[in-house]
């Protein structure tokens, strides 16, 4: 799983997703790529299992790139604990997606492998998706 080597606070706060995304809104290094159409929060896992879709189904024919990282550590309090006494011990990692972000890009493949890829991967994400080109809007 994804997970940074060394973080400035061990806990963070929860924070709001609002707005667009102004940075990696763009196709920078393939030809076809999944976008972000909505906001939400994606894990370390959901990261890696779209990851593996997205291979499985190219066969290893083509480039991946992955353009998000988690470094957003969620806590979690134990199970059964009464209330108060602190905040909970981090969890797991997330990314925050804002609309418009890129969130996997693909090349050496054609453009129907990828768009049947790129779905796949979409489908593993808990908000809506859509896949574009650098040519042409699909």
């Amino acid at each position: 799983m994804l997970s940074p080597r060394k973080v400035r606070h061990r806990k963070v706060f929860k924070g709001k997703i609002r707005g667009t995304a102004q940075r990696g809104s763009s196709i920078s290094f393939g030809e076809y790529a999944l976008k972000a159409t909505s906001s939400g929060k994606m894990t370390a896992q959901q990261i890696e299992a779209a990851r593996i879709a997205i291979n499985r189904k190219i066969k290893r024919g083509g480039k991946v790139w992955i353009r998000v990282f988690p470094d957003k550590p969620i806590t979690k309090k134990p199970a059964e604990t009464r209330m108060g006494k602190g905040k909970g011990n981090p969890e797991y990692w997330v990314a925050p997606i804002r609309p418009g972000k890129i969130l996997y890009e693909l090349s050496g493949v054609d453009e129907e492998m990828a768009v049947r890829a790129l779905t796949l991967a979409g489908n593993k994400l808990p908000f809506g998706t859509k896949v574009i080109s650098k040519k042409s809007t699909l």
